[in-house]
C-alpha cells in the first residue's frame, strides 16, 4: 500500500461538480493499493498515519499527530501511485490491485482510521475526481507499507 500524504489547512474532492468530501485542518491522503497488499498492509498504514507526528506543538516542533490535534482526513483512492514509468512513455499499472480488491482494502483502511476516532472523508472510488487542497508547511510525505 502506498500513500502520499500532505498536511493541509483545507482540502476537498469534487465529482461532476459536486463536493463529495471536504475537511479543514488535517491530512490529505492519496491512497494506492497494490496487487500483493493484504489486511496487514492496511493495518500498518492506518496505524502509522494516525500516529505520525507531523503537526507542530507549542514550541513549533513536529511533535503532534493528526489524532493529537483532532485533525480530519480526506482519503482519495489513487491507483496511479502504482504507475511504473521505467520503460516507454506510457505508465504501466500492472502493480495496482484489481478494482474489487483495491476498493475492499481501501474501505477497510478508512474504517480502521474511523475506528480510532478520526473524521475521515473520502472521494468516490473509481470516479474522475478533482482534488484541491492548501498544503500547510508545505509538508508532503510518501509512505509504502512494503518499505516501512
Amino acid at each position: 500500500m502506498k500513500v502520499v500524504l500532505q498536511r493541509v489547512s483545507e482540502a476537498k474532492v469534487t465529482v461532476e461538480g459536486e463536493v463529495v468530501g471536504q475537511i479543514g485542518a488535517g491530512l490529505m491522503l492519496l491512497v494506492g493499493v497494490g496487487q500483493e497488499d493484504t489486511e496487514q498492509d492496511l493495518v500498518w498504514m492506518a496505524d502509522k498515519l494516525a500516529g505520525l507526528r507531523i503537526f507542530e506543538d507549542e514550541a513549533g516542533k513536529m511533535n503532534l499527530s493528526v489524532e493529537d490535534v483532532n485533525g480530519a482526513i480526506l482519503s482519495v483512492s489513487q491507483f496511479t501511485l502504482y504507475g511504473d514509468c521505467r520503460k516507454g512513455k506510457r505508465p504501466n499499472f500492472m502493480g495496482a490491485a484489481r478494482p474489487e480488491l483495491a476498493e475492499s482494502l481501501y474501505e477497510q483502511f478508512n474504517e480502521r482510521l474511523r475506528a480510532r476516532g478520526l473524521q475521515v472523508e473520502t472521494g468516490r472510488f473509481g470516479a474522475m475526481m478533482d482534488v484541491s487542497l492548501v498544503n500547510d508547511g508545505p509538508v508532503t510525505l510518501i509512505l509504502d507499507s512494503r518499505n516501512g
